[in-house]
């Protein structure tokens, strides 16, 4: 699929936009007066492979977060600010990689001016992020209720803010709960202006439907070519927006980092604890960093065949397995012992 063009930024040593790569993106959800658990969470959202962290900072006493988190991850971190322009200043000295703040909440024209000249000095990118429930007063007035119009145009406003002082390090998102109200948002942006844009769909709900919405909404966006950074917001653990985030790119063929899985759904011919294995297999791998296809599949009718492409793969049997490699049969393996033997295979690939 064609990438839509966008101008390329730099987020700490991170790229988003232009020729590279599309980046995942969570949020620590430590209150901000926990430095140690903040430390902690970011760690671990690192080592899921989280390419930025963003960190709420809603007062000027947390900004010491940033130090504090900096010097444990090399992940670039993002300040989430709202309202208060001092805090976006104190962030920036702090050393932070790059802001989130709404433009248009900061104030005077003086203090927009302030934020975009420090950020500016420091080659900070500021992320303009509006949603359905922040739209100002006279777009609702033009459109009458929320719609994707209205979301954009906000978004448009508040860069064209920082535009009047000559910064154009900006990216933009557009969120909202609805999958389809959502994608017309960013799909107006990406024909209106040439900033990267970070897709998400907000408030997206628990582990499940969050799951859902968010492959339904960016995924469909990401096939169309547009969208250069994202985020899975679920209400539960951050790391598990990563491992979301990072299959949805890989479903796509946009990601060549990590395991994907074919399995089968199986069926009445099924023989083994097929549904147990592949969770098993899912769990044991899904760290690993190869480039592999992994089939996990039911029986022969469609284990070797169906799944050829597969780099490595397993067949199940009446209480057995084969092991195969594109497609060909390397030897028949006990079912107690078929997922050591896969995952040796793996690790000798």
């Amino acid at each position: 699929m064609k990438r839509r063009e966008t101008v390329k930024i730099a987020v700490g040593r991170t790229f988003i936009g232009g020729d590279s790569d599309i980046t995942v993106q969570s949020m620590l959800n430590v209150p901000s007066t926990d430095i140690e658990g903040s430390v902690r969470q970011a760690i671990e959202l690192e080592k899921a492979g989280c390419d930025i962290i963003r960190i709420a900072v809603p007062d000027i006493g947390a900004v010491r977060l940033i130090p504090a988190i900096k010097k444990e991850v090399s992940a670039p971190i993002v300040a989430d600010i709202h309202f208060d322009y001092r805090i976006a200043l104190e962030a920036a000295a702090a050393g932070v990689d790059k802001i989130r703040i709404n433009p248009g909440n900061i104030g005077s024209d003086d203090r927009v001016k302030q934020v975009a000249d420090e950020c500016r000095r420091r080659n900070i990118p500021i992320r303009i992020g509006v949603n359905s429930g922040s739209l100002e007063k006279h777009i609702l007035e033009k459109y009458g209720r929320p719609t994707p119009q209205a979301l954009c145009d906000s978004a448009l406003y508040h860069a064209s803010l920082l535009e009047k002082f000559d910064f154009g390090n900006i990216v933009l998102s557009m969120k909202s709960s609805n999958v389809a109200f959502m994608k017309e948002a960013y799909e107006l942006a990406s024909e209106r202006c040439s900033y990267p844009l970070h897709l998400g769909v907000t408030e997206a709900g628990t582990e499940r439907m969050g799951i859902i919405k968010s492959a339904a909404g960016i995924g469909s966006l990401l096939l169309e070519g547009i969208g250069d950074t994202i985020r899975v917001s679920l209400t539960d653990e951050p790391v598990k927006e990563v491992y979301a985030a990072k299959d949805i790119l890989k479903a796509l063929g946009l990601s060549s980092t990590g395991i994907r899985f074919v399995s089968c759904p199986t069926c009445g011919r099924t023989r083994i604890d097929l549904i147990g294995l592949a969770k098993q297999a899912e769990e044991r791998l899904k760290d690993c960093k190869k480039n592999l296809t992994v089939a996990i599949m039911g029986c022969v009718v469609n284990g070797p065949g169906e799944a050829r492409e597969a780099d490595i793969g397993i067949a199940g049997g009446d209480g057995v397995g084969l092991i195969f490699k594109k497609g060909e049969i390397l030897r028949k393996v006990p079912e107690e012992a078929l997922l050591e033997e896969l995952i040796k295979e793996i690790d000798n690939m």
